[in-house]
C-alpha cells in the first residue's frame, strides 16, 4: 500500500511513501503521519490518498509513524487544497502551511519552548513525556534533533524511538509550545476560582461555621455572597466574588488565611462562549424582508447570489435571517469579512442572537487559540464561524451557507507568501464542494462580480434603500486649488472642513476623517536642490514617523535615523510634501484642543484587541474624531457619525491600475456611508483639485451603476477583467541586467503560443524592493478554460527551462493569477 502525501514544502508535486504492514490499519486519508524527506529532514504530512500504484522511477520510504487517530482535516479540505494549488499555480504544501495552524506543521527545524505556565509538576508525564520535559525545563528549549537525541540515549536498546508521538502529547498536555506559535507573545490566560474548603463540603459543618461566627461581619457577608453565587452561577471567580459583594482583597484574603475559602488557577478559553441558543429579537423592513425573499427565490436556482445593498441599508439583519434557518437545520455557515477589524464589531452583534454557537478566528490569535477553534469546528460544536480570508481553511463538516461581506474588498486577496489565492473566491468553491449556497453582499459590488451578475452567472438581488428611509448623506467638494499654503503644501484641513467639524462637534456629534497614508510627512523634499531621502534597499521614498522619531521604509520596514540636512547640498531648507494619518491627528489637536482624537491604522492597531478597543471607544461616544486609513471605512457602523471628511481625493485618483476608477469611487463612497446611519442624514467633506473629475461627479451621485458602465466599456476594448482572465509575472534579482535578460528570454520563449495575450516586460513603478530589481509580465488570456490551464502548465515549464540556465537559477519566478 502506498500513501500520496502533502509536506508542508514547496514541492512541484506530491511525494509517494509506502505504508508499513503494522500502521495499515491507522493510516487514512486527512490524518497526519511522520515522514522522512532526503537524507535526514522529517515532517509532520497529511495523507491525501491511498492506493496500490508503485511508483516507476524511485524507491519509496516507509512512513515512520501516524500522529493522529482522527482526520484533521476531510476529503472538503483537500479538494480545496488541490484546487486552490493548481487555479493559483503553487504547490499543494504550501496551501498545507497556509491552512494549517502551526502546531499541525511539525518538520525537523522546529524548535519546541517550554510552557513556564505549567510549573514543573511532571507526575502526570509518562517516562518518555518525562525525560523531554525535564530537558526542557532546564534549556526552555529544544530542536527536534535534540529531542530525538534524547530519546534515542534513553532507549539505548530501541534506537530510533519515535520523537513525533511525544512531542504531540507534550502539546496537547501544554507543557511546550511550537516556537512559531510564539511569534506573538502568546501566555495562557488564567482566571482564578473561589472555591469552599473541603472542611466545609458538608452541611452540617457549614451551618456551625455560620451559626457560631462572632467577628469580622465584612468577611461574613463575603462568604455568605460566596454560597449565593455559587447557588445562581455555579462556578465563582474572584474577579466576579469581588465585584458582587463589594468587599476588599484584604477580606477576602482573610477568609484564605481561615481556610474556609481556597483559591485555585485555570486556564480559561481566551474566547468566552455563551450559550447556545437562538434568540432573534429584530424585525426585518418592508424592503429587507423583500430582499431576503428574493435571496432565497435566487439561491434556488443559482449557487451563488450577489445582494447589491447600499451603505447602511440592512444588509448584516438579511444575513442574520439567513444564518438562523442554517443554523436551526444543523448546518455550519461561514461568514467572511475582509478586515479584522470588521470582525469585532460583526462579533457582537451575531453573538447577541446566536450565543455559543459562533466562534471567530483570523491571523491575530495564537496558534494555541487557533486550534482549539480548529477542532471545535470539526467536532460540529461551533456552527456559525466569522472569519478574515483564513476561515476558509477551517474543517468544515457540514456546511450549508458562505456569506462573504464586502465582497469587492482587495483584503481578501492573499499577496505574499503562496498561496496567492482570493479568499472570496476561494468561499465559492468550497461550498460547491459541499453543495452549500453562497450570498456574496457589498454596497459596492466589484466589477467582476456585478457583471457575473447582470450576465445571469449569480443571482441577483439590489437594496437600494437606506434603513429608515434615510437619504444617503449629500457629498460637496472643497476645491483646494483655492487655497494657498504659506509653503506650498498640500492643505490638510480646509477652513470648510473646520467650520463643519466644528459645529458637528458643537452638537455633540462624531466626525470621521479619513486619509489612506499613515505616518507623518509620507516624503521630505530639499527645498534647494529637490533631494529626496530613499531607502537603501528599495527604490521609494521614506516616510516620516513623528511619534518614533524615525524615517521608515513601508516596503521593506526598515527604519533610518531622521535626516536633518541634505545628503547631497547640505541644507537644511526641507519641505513636506502630503501627508500622513500621524500628521494630521496632530493639527486636529492644535485646532481643536478640547476634543479628543483618536488614530486609527497599522500603526495604532497591532494588538489583537487593539482594534476592538478603539471601536468600542468610538461607539461609546469617548472619541469625538477619528483619523485613519481605509480601516475606518470598511463596514463599520457607527450611530453618532453626522460628518465624514475625505481629506486628499486626488491621491486616490492616480494609480497606473486599470481597476484605479473601481478602487476610488468604493473607497469614497463607502467612506461616505459611515455618515448620518440613524435619524439624521449626515455629510460627506471631499478635498480635491480636480471637482469636475468624471468619477467623483459619479461619486457625488452615488451612481454606482454609471461607474459600472463606464468601466465595462473601457475594459471590453481593452481586454481586462471581466473579459479575460490575467495572470501576473514578477520576476526578481539582486542584479538588474540578470533579471532584465531573464524576463526578455522568458517573453520571447511564450510569444510562439501567446504573443497576443502578453504584455511586457516592463519595470514596475517601484522597481526594486528589498534589494531586489523587478520587472513584469501581464498575461491576458480569453475566458477558455482549456487555454487558461494550458497557459498555467506552460509557465511553470518554462520557469523549470529558464532555472536550468546557471545564470538564471537565482531569479525568483512570481506568478499572481487575478491579481488585484
Amino acid at each position: 500500500m502506498y500513501a500520496e502525501i502533502i509536506i508542508p514544502a514547496a514541492l512541484p508535486k506530491n511525494y509517494t511513501w509506502s505504508v508499513p504492514d503494522q500502521l495499515l490499519d491507522l493510516v487514512r486519508p486527512g490524518c497526519r503521519v511522520e515522514v522522512n524527506l532526503g537524507r535526514s529532514k522529517k515532517y509532520a504530512g497529511v495523507v491525501k490518498k491511498l492506493h496500490e500504484d508503485k511508483p516507476e522511477f524511485f524507491e519509496t520510504k516507509d512512513i515512520l509513524n501516524v500522529l493522529d487517530t482522527d482526520p484533521v482535516v476531510f476529503d472538503e479540505q483537500l479538494k480545496l487544497w488541490e484546487w486552490i494549488a493548481s487555479y493559483y499555480m503553487c504547490s499543494e504544501g504550501e496551501v498545507m502551511a497556509a491552512a494549517l495552524p502551526a502546531h499541525f506543521k511539525l518538520s525537523s527545524e522546529t524548535i519546541l519552548v517550554f510552557n513556564e505556565e505549567y510549573g514543573d509538576d511532571f507526575s502526570t508525564l509518562d517516562h518518555d513525556e518525562y525525560i523531554i520535559g525535564e530537558a526542557l525545563l532546564l534549556k526552555k528549549e529544544l530542536t527536534l534533533n535534540e529531542v530525538q537525541q534524547l530519546l534515542d540515549t534513553a532507549h539505548a536498546s530501541l534506537s530510533g524511538r519515535q520523537a513525533y508521538p511525544v512531542i504531540n502529547r507534550l502539546i496537547n498536555k501544554k507543557v511546550c509550545f511550537v516556537w512559531e506559535a510564539l511569534k506573538q507573545t502568546y501566555t495562557p490566560k488564567k482566571e482564578t476560582y473561589i472555591l469552599l474548603d473541603p472542611d466545609y463540603d458538608n452541611e452540617d459543618k457549614l451551618s456551625e461555621l455560620l451559626n457560631n461566627w462572632t467577628r469580622a461581619p465584612k468577611q461574613m457577608e463575603l462568604l455568605l455572597s460566596y454560597l449565593h453565587l455559587v447557588k445562581t452561577e455555579g462556578e465563582v471567580t474572584k474577579s466576579a466574588l469581588l465585584k458582587k459583594s463589594g468587599a476588599t482583597d484584604a477580606q477576602l484574603k482573610g477568609l484564605l488565611e481561615k481556610k474556609i475559602l481556597r483559591t485555585e488557577k485555570r486556564v480559561v478559553d481566551r474566547i468566552q462562549y455563551l450559550p447556545k441558543n437562538v434568540t432573534i429579537d429584530f424585525e426585518l423592513t418592508a424592503a429587507q424582508q423583500k430582499a431576503l425573499e428574493q435571496v432565497k427565490e435566487q439561491l434556488q436556482a443559482k449557487a451563488v447570489c450577489l445582494l447589491h445593498g447600499v451603505t447602511s441599508s440592512g444588509k448584516t439583519n438579511i444575513y442574520i435571517r439567513l444564518i438562523e434557518e442554517y443554523v436551526k437545520q444543523g448546518r455550519q455557515v461561514l461568514y467572511m469579512l475582509p478586515e479584522i477589524a470588521l470582525t469585532s464589531q460583526v462579533i457582537r452583534r451575531l453573538q447577541k442572537h446566536f450565543g455559543g454557537y459562533i466562534g471567530i478566528y483570523h491571523s491575530k490569535f495564537s496558534q494555541n487559540e487557533r486550534v482549539e477553534i480548529w477542532n471545535k469546528v470539526k467536532n460540529g460544536d461551533l456552527r456559525v464561524i466569522l472569519g478574515a480570508r483564513s476561515s476558509v481553511f477551517l474543517p468544515f463538516q457540514n456546511l450549508g451557507l458562505v456569506i462573504c461581506d464586502e465582497e469587492h474588498d482587495t483584503s481578501f486577496k492573499q499577496q505574499d507568501p503562496a498561496p496567492r489565492y482570493n479568499g472570496r473566491d476561494a468561499a465559492i468553491y468550497l461550498a460547491s464542494l459541499f453543495g452549500a449556497k453562497a450570498v456574496l453582499g457589498s454596497g459596492t459590488p466589484s466589477v467582476e462580480s456585478y457583471y457575473n451578475a447582470v450576465t445571469g452567472k449569480y443571482g441577483l438581488v439590489e437594496l437600494l434603500q437606506r434603513f429608515g428611509d434615510l437619504q444617503l448623506p449629500p457629498i460637496q467638494f472643497v476645491d483646494t486649488r483655492s487655497i494657498l499654503q504659506k509653503d506650498r503644501s498640500k492643505i490638510i484641513l480646509s477652513p470648510a472642513l473646520v467650520e463643519a467639524v466644528k459645529q458637528v462637534l458643537e452638537r455633540g456629534k462624531q466626525v470621521i476623517l479619513f486619509q489612506n497614508r499613515r505616518g507623518y510627512d509620507p516624503y521630505q523634499v530639499c527645498g534647494v536642490c529637490g533631494w529626496i531621502p530613499q531607502c537603501k534597499y528599495c527604490d521609494v521614498s521614506l516616510t516620516y514617523h513623528k511619534l518614533s522619531n524615525k524615517l521608515v521604509c513601508h516596503y521593506c520596514g526598515t527604519t533610518y535615523p531622521p535626516v536633518y540636512t541634505c545628503a547631497a547640498c547640505g541644507s537644511d531648507k526641507f519641505a513636506q510634501r502630503n501627508f500622513g494619518t500621524e500628521k494630521i491627528e496632530e493639527q486636529l489637536q492644535e485646532t481643536f484642543p478640547g476634543a479628543r482624537v483618536a488614530r486609527m491604522d497599522m500603526d495604532t492597531v497591532r494588538g489583537k484587541n487593539a482594534h476592538d478597543v478603539l471601536i468600542q471607544q468610538f461607539e461609546q461616544k469617548r472619541i469625538d474624531i477619528l483619523v485613519g486609513t481605509q480601516m475606518v471605512v470598511k463596514g463599520l457602523d457607527f450611530d453618532n457619525v453626522d460628518l465624514v471628511g475625505i481629506l486628499d481625493a486626488d491621491g486616490l485618483l492616480h494609480f497606473a491600475d486599470f481597476r484605479v476608477n473601481e478602487r476610488a469611487f468604493q473607497l469614497m463612497e463607502q467612506v461616505s456611508g459611515r455618515a448620518g446611519r440613524k435619524e439624521e442624514t449626515g455629510k460627506v467633506l471631499v478635498q480635491t483639485s480636480q471637482p469636475q473629475h468624471p468619477l467623483l461627479q459619479m461619486v457625488q451621485q452615488h451612481d454606482f451603476k454609471a461607474m459600472f458602465a463606464e468601466e465595462i466599456k473601457k475594459r471590453k476594448e481593452f481586454s481586462y477583467p471581466p473579459f479575460s482572465r490575467t495572470i501576473h509575472l514578477t520576476f526578481k534579482h539582486k542584479l538588474k541586467e540578470v533579471v532584465e535578460r531573464a524576463a526578455v528570454q522568458f517573453t520571447n520563449a511564450l510569444k510562439n503560443k501567446y504573443e497576443n495575450y502578453l504584455v511586457g516586460p516592463a519595470e514596475p513603478v517601484i522597481g526594486r524592493i528589498r534589494n531586489q530589481y523587478l520587472m513584469e509580465l501581464l498575461i491576458k488570456l480569453p475566458r477558455d478554460g482549456r487555454t487558461i490551464h494550458q497557459c498555467k502548465k506552460d509557465l511553470l515549464g518554462q520557469v523549470a527551462i529558464l532555472h536550468q540556465e546557471k545564470s538564471f537559477r537565482s531569479v525568483t519566478v512570481v506568478a499572481d493569477v487575478d491579481a488585484v
